[in-house]
């Protein structure tokens, strides 16, 4: 059942999502702009996060970690890749074989090597402060 929201609304529907996500791999899609970092940012701090969550598009990856110094999990930013084996050059293999939270922005880009249990997330644009969720 899709969902609409505001902007300050972000903080319980990271909550919805936390409470419906039946693994740690949660792939995020949504055209440019839709609010897929911005969601992942929240959930980051929902789940007590130590770092500022930011997007990773020009490093493809970055790692968060709790207040204790544990990593938390990875942010993965696949809109630059040209080609989906790129992301096993990066060892995205080895990030999926952790027990932390994996945040896949453009799972589109590697949709071979997405895991079964992978939890889809759709964001899309309603207008310039609406947008709607569905997983």
């Amino acid at each position: 059942m899709p969902i609409t929201y505001q902007q300050n609304q972000i903080t319980e529907i990271a909550k919805k999502v936390l409470r419906a996500a039946p693994s740690k791999t949660l792939c995020f899609y949504g055209e440019m702009g839709a609010g897929k970092t911005t969601l992942i940012k929240t959930l980051v701090n929902e789940l007590g996060g130590a770092d500022e969550a930011s997007s990773p598009t020009f490093g493809i990856v970055n790692e968060y970690h709790t207040n204790e110094g544990a990593i938390l999990g990875y942010h993965f930013d696949f809109y630059r890749l040209e080609d989906e084996t790129e992301a096993l050059d990066l060892g995205f293999e080895d990030y999926l074989n952790q027990d932390v939270w994996i945040f896949i922005e453009w799972p589109e880009k590697i949709k071979s090597f997405l895991p079964e249990d992978a939890f889809d997330i759709h964001i899309e644009i309603k207008d310039f402060e609406t947008r709607e969720i569905s997983f």
